[in-house]
């Protein structure tokens, strides 16, 4: 998926009222961006951390600017969360993701369970429907046993249970189901559930496997002018 350009350099000053926070650009200027993240992105807001905005032409914005990318020790990391559905979209039309290939066709945001659209439907004649929720993953808790740990939810999430319960429905009623974690950064090579942040996601993650909705987990290649999907990475059961 191709970034706006250009992507503008700046400094984190703060981030408060979830989706805004405060810069300071390259040359000087410091002004208040949206954030287009609702979570709490734990270890990454630390002022002083070098990040990268897009800006938007449009009139009628009263922040033009967004925030896009923070730059970590170990590369960039893609905080916006409106960016996961379009890169593994992408991914999945130029089968580059093994076990979604071989669908005829890809709809986006269908209705379906109680009060949800899924983020990916993928219909072929000869197969069962795949229903593939998206999150979008960016917490990484690093420990002295493994390293390199990207974990999700980094806050309570209802509605991300409530989807994996959707799921679980989908895969009950016949069809399969699959549980897309799109980790958007490059220094992680393991994935696990946060259950100490959100313990009745857990609940509903194992429900989830134990009906047989499949999980994968992928990381992705970022440079400030495309995020790509790079590879799957390890699960760890909890």
């Amino acid at each position: 998926m191709e970034l706006p350009r250009p992507l503008h350099p700046g400094v984190l000053i703060k981030r408060y009222k979830r989706f805004l926070a405060d810069v300071v650009l390259e040359d000087g200027t410091e002004l208040t961006a949206h954030c287009p993240n609702p979570g709490r992105m734990t270890g990454l807001m630390t002022p002083g951390t070098k990040i990268w905005l897009s800006r938007s032409d449009n009139p009628k914005r009263k922040l033009p600017f967004t925030f896009e990318l923070f730059e970590e020790q170990n590369g960039l990391v893609g905080i916006n969360t409106g960016y996961p559905n379009a890169i593994v979209s992408e991914a999945i039309i130029e089968g580059k993701i093994s076990e979604l290939a071989g669908y005829e066709t890809l709809r986006r945001e269908v209705n379906y369970g109680s009060r949800s659209r899924i983020d990916v439907l993928l219909e072929d004649p000869s197969r069962d429907r795949c229903w593939v929720e998206i999150k979008n993953v960016h917490l990484k808790r690093d420990t002295d046993v493994i390293p390199g740990l990207a974990e999700f939810p980094d806050s309570v999430t209802t509605r991300g249970a409530r989807h994996l319960y959707e799921l679980a429905d989908q895969v009950v009623k016949g069809d399969r189901a699959v549980m897309v974690y799109l980790v958007q950064r490059m220094d992680c090579d393991q994935f696990r559930i946060a259950g100490d942040i959100d313990p009745a996601y857990q609940k509903a993650f194992s429900h989830a496997l134990a009906v047989g909705v499949e999980v994968l987990c992928l990381d992705v290649c970022i440079t400030t002018e495309r995020i790509r999907v790079r590879r799957s990475i390890e699960v760890l059961q909890n």
